[in-house]
């Protein structure tokens, strides 16, 4: 796992940092290889790798289907999960702070985990999707208890304009007293989406105030797409 751990910590954090702090998102490049996103896609008809599937329409989440993956996670999935929580809780205690948000998140995955598995979140929420043609996500946010870290990740396995087309990255922003903003996002192959899971501070001029934001997967026009969800607290069920 040495070239994962490598290509997550070659990246300048301080920037990624003021990137996620100023936006509430931030795209960092080529986190995965060719290689790996090969082999996560191909795994996908594995069962041994999952616990649940997911077909998307059948609860009005849109069209397309998902899989939550099992305990133990590969090692690849494990470490990105631990190498990255690392770098973005003093992000998250950050946004608690400036929100007067009384609460902050160990600095460790390990103790997170712990913190889900005392409180009975004890499921795995990694999970990898599947679109196909007509595919897409409604908008929502993915909290699955009451201990939840504010910040999740994607990373893209396939190639836009290559091997799909359409199937953008939807965030909106909901300010208060104010119309809800779009963000649309195309990130490549082997990218990492960072991106708050449901609200942010943003700064204005009597200090923070919360904005709540929402995530998305606008309709495959062909082709298909596949992602690997990355989200850092256990779920109840």
């Amino acid at each position: 796992m040495q070239n994962i751990q490598q290509k997550i910590s070659n990246n300048d954090w301080q920037k990624l940092t003021e990137q996620m702090n100023e936006k509430g998102f931030v795209v960092v490049p080529k986190i995965l290889s060719d290689g790996h996103c090969k082999l996560l896609i191909d795994n996908y008809g594995n069962q041994k790798f999952y616990r649940k599937t997911v077909t998307m329409e059948r609860y009005r989440f849109g069209l397309g289907e998902y899989k939550y993956f099992t305990y133990p996670l590969p090692d690849l999935l494990q470490e990105i999960r631990q190498q990255v929580y690392t770098r973005l809780a003093p992000i998250a205690n950050f946004w608690m702070d400036a929100l007067h948000i009384n609460k902050q998140f160990p600095a460790r995955f390990e103790e997170l985990q712990k913190l889900c598995h005392d409180n009975l979140q004890i499921k795995p929420t990694v999970l990898i999707l599947k679109y196909g043609k007509g595919g897409h996500n409604t908008l929502h946010q993915d909290l699955y208890g009451d201990i939840f870290f504010p910040i999740q990740a994607v990373l893209f396995l396939n190639e836009p304009g290559k091997d799909y087309s359409g199937g953008e990255f939807v965030l909106t922003q909901q300010t208060p007293r104010a119309q809800s903003k779009a963000i649309v996002l195309k990130p490549g192959k082997g990218d990492m989406l960072l991106f708050t899971t449901n609200f942010r501070p943003v700064k204005g001029s009597r200090g923070y105030y919360r904005v709540n934001m929402k995530h998305g997967v606008s309709e495959i026009h062909d082709g298909e797409r596949h992602t690997l969800g990355i989200i850092f607290h256990d779920a109840l069920n």
